[in-house]
């Protein structure tokens, strides 16, 4: 459902509430225009906002996308698909995508709202993304974590398994992005343990990009 040019309009003034509910995931879902942009919030945090979903946004800026051959990316946490209409419409990239959520009102939603507007190919899976990552036999040129339940990223996903797993699906040259909270002290700290503690042993060559209130861990720190 696309919205009106009044809506369009009004949503850089103040945001326009578009659909409220909820999931067996998530109590409360909120999807409002905020500045012409699909947004998708819960009662802590934003899981979506278009081309202004701004931690990936620069972490994608800073990769520099021409440099590579990138023909599919995988997307753990799908949300309303702000990663893959943020490439098709900011960057001018159309790759193909694999889109791994669990919450079925998501997956509803960004069909709803996003992904039958983009023009790039997007296979959707409803899964539990540590299931899927065990199963899947297909390598990718990016790999997106970006899997929260509200503020909080569920214990299985920052273990040294997930990690493994992770690292069997990237191509040769694969990118991994992962995304983590970096605002309050707990978030500060949960992160810095995360990264020295698990991350670091299953991607020694590892680094992390700062990008104003998250980290994006990644496999290759050169690239940044």
């Amino acid at each position: 459902m696309k919205p009106t040019f009044v809506q369009k309009l009004l949503s850089y003034v103040s945001d326009v509430p578009l659909e409220h509910t909820g999931s067996d995931y998530s109590e409360e879902l909120h999807v409002v225009l905020s500045r012409g942009r699909m947004q998708l919030l819960t009662e802590n945090v934003i899981y979506s906002y278009g081309d202004l979903y701004s931690n990936y946004e620069r972490a994608f800026r800073k990769l520099g996308l021409e440099r590579f051959d990138i023909q599919n990316i995988l997307v753990l946490g799908f949300g309303l698909g702000s990663i893959p209409f943020m490439l098709e419409k900011h960057f001018k990239k159309n790759y193909h995508y694999t889109g791994v959520e669990i919450d079925e009102t998501v997956i509803y939603l960004a069909d709803k709202y996003v992904t039958q507007y983009l023009e790039s190919p997007i296979e959707m899976i409803q899964a539990d993304a540590f299931v899927y990552t065990i199963q899947c036999q297909q390598e990718f040129d990016i790999v997106c974590v970006d899997l929260f339940i509200d503020d909080v990223v569920p214990s299985k996903f920052e273990s040294e398994d997930f990690l493994f797993y992770l690292k069997n699906i990237l191509g040769e040259k694969g990118i991994l992005m992962y995304n983590r909270l970096y605002t309050t002290k707990k978030d500060k700290e949960g992160t810095d343990r995360f990264y020295k503690n698990i991350f670091m042993k299953l991607f020694p060559k590892g680094g992390y990009l700062d990008v104003k209130g998250h980290w994006i861990l990644t496999n290759q720190p050169a690239l940044f």
